[in-house]
Order: C-alpha cells, then structure tokens, then sequence
C-alpha cells in the first residue's frame, strides 16, 4: 500500500529498523484493517500483523499481504512477540506512537527486547493530513449522508421532545442513509445549554424559542464528516438573529481566506474581523477548526498559537461560534477541502437561519 512506502521511506530517512503502530487509526490508515486488538510492525522488507484469535480469520481477508501472528498464547504479551520478530529480524531500532502506547507496554518492550525504541509519536499522523482522491470521495460521501440525515431530523424538532431523543434519531437516520454503523459521540443540545461547547445531550425537553445546536458527523468506509447547524424552534428573536447573523459572518469571513498556503492563524484572525465593535469577540473561542480524516480531530488545527499552514488536499473544518453563558450559543460548521486557489465545501446546507 502507498501508506506502507510513507512509513518505510521515514524507516530509511531516519535510519530506523521498524515501526511499531498501536494507535487504531494509524493501524487502519496503514493496513486498511477495520477492527480491533491489532499491532503492526513494519520493517524495510517486512510486515507483520499482531492480533487474537477472534480476528485471524478477518485478518487474512483485511490484510493478507501482512504475516498474520496471534500475539495473545497463554502467559504471553504484545512484548514477547515484538522481542521475538527483533531477534529473528535483527532489529535494532523501534520507532513507536509515544502519545498512544500505554505506560505497561512500554515497560514490557524495554524489559524484553533489546532494541532501542525510539519516540515518534506524531508521525503517522502528519502522514495522514493530504488525503488521497479516495479518502476525498469517502469523506464527500460521509458529508452527504450528514447532510440528508440534517433534512430528516428537522421535521422531529418539535417543543417537547427531549435532546436525548433527538440526538438518538440523527444517529438514526444517518445509519439509514448508508453510514458506518460505528459509533460516534453526536451532540445535540438547545436553550442556555448551547453556550456549552461540547455539551452532552440531556433529558431537557425542547422549549419554544430555543436555539438548538447539532454538531454531528458520521463514518462512510472509516471516514469521517463533522457539521454544526443551530436552529430556532418558533420565531427568533431579535437578539437571536443578532448573534446569529454575526457567527455566520464570521464562518464566512473565515472560509473566504482558505487556500492552499495560508496559515491557520490567518484563518482565526479572519473569523474575528466581523466581530470586531461588538460585544462578542469575548465569547468566542480561539480553536475554530481542525483537519478530519480516520479521527474527527487529526492534525493541523485552526487556532492564533498553531504555525502550520494549509495544503492542498487537507480536508478541514471550520467552526468559529459565540458562546453567551446562560444565555446561548451559535456555531455554524462545515467541512471544506483545501484546494490550490480556495476550498470545496463538502456540506450542502446552507448558513441561513432555519426557524422551524
């Protein structure tokens, strides 16, 4: 695979033997592997796959140009197989996911093999930024199941049904319109609750006036989409529309500098130029993005203290909101594909106020 020749052209760049991935994204990005309790280490010539016995048989379907090896004997860990294969291969260099392998399986590593490991946590993850023509197509069509499922769950917004409802028929309905069945962390809130920026769902009933913010994605072949709308059940008020008006301009604001060259802080300060005489730069939030793949926050992010800039074929989001405690909040979202001379949007719904 392509993912294979990135890593193994690091191997020789920095001159180490192998890597080892433990972080279940990278495992996927790297093999196309889909399920759970795998390992890979990869050498110059070589590469094995470390699972249990409740996925050898997935495996010789998912990965059958790896050697498949059950790591999990009686007595037995994910050490003792690495220590055996860095024998066997003449390994003396290990490169590892230092922000993901726990603190006992390094211990475990250091304990029985005497290959020097090697900090490289990050890595794959930078590797995973440009995506391919075909992670693009899975993720557009990620966007456009979100974005039906979004036409859907309008009609069951109504003043009585709770956020726990509603955020269960979003999931709901997106499954239905052909995404993954994997789980994902959707967030569906109204009334004072939407000043929250990661609120979780709750017993609270719709009321009359309420924003109700929904921040969701789905899985389409692993890929992710991540949107945000805020709507008004009735009439929005002055105030409402005010705030309302000020985000959209400020995700518009935003989208309008993207493009291949430019760095994530430009795209913060360009959030904040139509907030500024008002009252709300003050409730906003300095991170107002991040790119999307496998994981729904993969690296760059778009904030004032980051230095990265934006390249082609990075899909983002962008997401800056204002956040009035007690009172509310508005984010408008999309999810954009950085291109030579601007960006696509991948979310077909469009900025405008919904009143329902």
């Amino acid at each position: 695979m392509m993912n294979e020749m990135k890593i193994r052209a690091y191997l020789e760049k920095e001159k180490i033997d192998a890597f080892f991935v433990a972080k279940r994204v990278n495992v996927r990005f790297t093999s196309g592997w889909t399920g759970d309790d795998s390992f890979i280490l990869l050498t110059k010539d070589g590469q094995f796959f470390l699972t249990d016995p409740r996925y050898t048989e997935q495996a010789d379907i998912e990965v059958p140009n790896y050697e498949i090896i059950n790591w999990r004997l009686p007595g037995k860990t994910v050490g003792d197989t690495v220590a055996r294969l860095a024998e066997e291969k003449d390994i003396k260099t290990i490169a590892f996911e230092a922000d993901y392998l726990t603190y006992d399986m390094y211990t475990d590593f250091n304990e029985k093999t005497p290959a020097e490991f090697i900090q490289a946590g990050g890595v794959i993850d930078k590797m995973r930024a440009i995506k391919s023509p075909q992670e693009i197509q899975y993720m557009r069509n990620a966007c456009e199941i979100s974005c039906r499922a979004f036409e859907h769950i309008l009609e069951d917004i109504k003043v009585g049904v709770t956020e726990k409802e509603l955020a269960a028929k979003l999931s709901l309905y997106m499954v239905q319109e052909g995404a993954d069945t994997q789980p994902y962390g959707n967030i569906l809130i109204s009334g004072a609750n939407t000043s929250l920026l990661h609120g979780i769902p709750s017993k609270k009933a719709v009321e009359y006036g309420d924003f109700v913010l929904m921040d969701f994605g789905c899985q389409y072949n692993g890929y992710m989409s991540d949107m945000t709308r805020t709507v008004v059940v009735g009439k929005a008020s002055d105030k409402q529309r005010e705030v309302y008006e000020y985000e959209r301009q400020s995700l518009e604001a935003a989208e309008t500098v993207m493009k291949n060259g430019v760095a994530v802080r430009d795209v913060y300060q360009a959030s904040l130029k139509p907030l500024e005489g008002t009252e709300y730069p003050q409730y906003t939030y300095r991170n107002i993005g991040h790119s999307i793949g496998l994981f729904v926050h993969e690296l760059p992010y778009i904030d004032e203290q980051y230095e990265d800039v934006l390249e082609t074929g990075m899909v983002m989001t962008i997401e800056p909101g204002i956040y009035i405690p007690d009172w509310g909040g508005v984010r408008i979202e999309d999810q954009v594909l950085i291109t030579d001379d601007g960006y696509e949007n991948m979310i077909s719904i469009s900025h405008d106020l919904i009143e329902l």
